[in-house]
């Protein structure tokens, strides 16, 4: 097996599609499809098995993921260290991935601070859901991780920084015109909008709206999966649905009046927020620094 053909699987296999891949790595599709073919020659067996358009890991493919990604990421580690003991004070860059709806104020004020300490460093953000900057971080390509919940992964290690508030949303008109409940049933027999719970994981979003409507008491109750804040957020506004969301996903629309939040007496839901790392990976001087950074800059996620 090649570099080559272990970025191109790991590609693949976090895109689940040849095209995306190809788009993504600026390579043409036979020439990925090549790669593939010939890494499963090399191995003698397939990696992925083709459903139309998309792709999925065959049993095959799944042992060989995390081994892939933990050799890309090593390779990258030791790119960052000899980067480090050589470049003299040179420019040096910190890789980040973080879920969208922290890009908020407590990591804009981090990250100020992070560049007016460091004048000669970059930094390069990717967004993600918290799934995505799990595996960024596992395959080296994001030196720190910021997502919510903490990652039961081995390969892993999950540092808290502080909770988001959780809050109930309800479309502007909706009938409930209170803004606090003293508890939630006024609300059965609602549609939910959630997430899915995150396969492989014991705890996220997902699994919290389970939690709490199993101990309202609500037998059956109907919850479409939508894997998309945004789609979440759009649906609620169309009055198909209510939704338990993070607080910084919503300002803008709290503050427009398209959606409202109620509170529910004497129930408080967070979702904690933490930053991740390789467990045996390098850790860079920057990123060392900038987790320091954050633990200053977080606590506001308690507000």
């Amino acid at each position: 097996m090649t570099l080559d053909e272990i970025e191109t699987f790991l590609c693949i296999a976090r895109t689940g599609s040849f095209t995306d891949a190809s788009r993504r790595l600026g390579r043409s599709q036979p020439a990925i499809s090549r790669r593939i073919r010939q890494l499963e020659d090399d191995i003698g067996t397939a990696v992925f098995e083709r459903r139309g358009r998309a792709v999925a890991l065959t049993d095959a493919g799944n042992a060989l993921l995390p081994h892939a990604e933990s050799a890309v990421a090593c390779l990258r580690d030791a790119e960052r260290a000899v980067h480090d003991v050589t470049s003299s004070g040179g420019t040096s860059v910190l890789r980040l991935a973080i879920v969208g709806t922290l890009a908020d104020s407590h990591l804009v004020g981090a990250l100020r601070a992070f560049e007016a300490r460091h004048p000669r460093a970059s930094v390069e953000l990717s967004t993600a859901t918290s799934r995505e900057v799990s595996a960024l971080v596992r395959s080296g390509e994001a030196q720190l991780g910021l997502r919510y919940f903490a990652d039961g992964d081995p390969q892993l290690r999950s540092t808290p920084l502080g909770a988001e508030k959780l809050v109930l949303v309800v479309p502007a008109n909706h009938a409930i015109q209170q803004r606090r409940l003293r508890n939630l049933a006024r609300l059965a027999g609602e549609h939910w909008l959630g997430f899915p719970p995150e396969r492989g994981q014991s705890e996220s979003l997902g699994h919290v709206l389970e939690h709490l409507l199993s101990a309202a008491g609500f037998a059956n109750p109907r919850v479409t999966r939508v894997d998309s804040l945004t789609g979440q957020k759009r649906l609620v506004e169309a009055g198909l649905g209510i939704a338990l969301m993070p607080r910084s996903g919503v300002r803008e629309e709290l503050a427009l009046g398209s959606l409202r939040a109620i509170e529910i007496q004497g129930l408080r839901l967070e979702q904690p927020v933490v930053v991740v790392r390789r467990r045996d990976g390098y850790e860079s001087p920057l990123a060392a620094a900038f987790v320091e950074l954050l633990r200053d800059f977080t606590p506001e996620l308690h507000a």
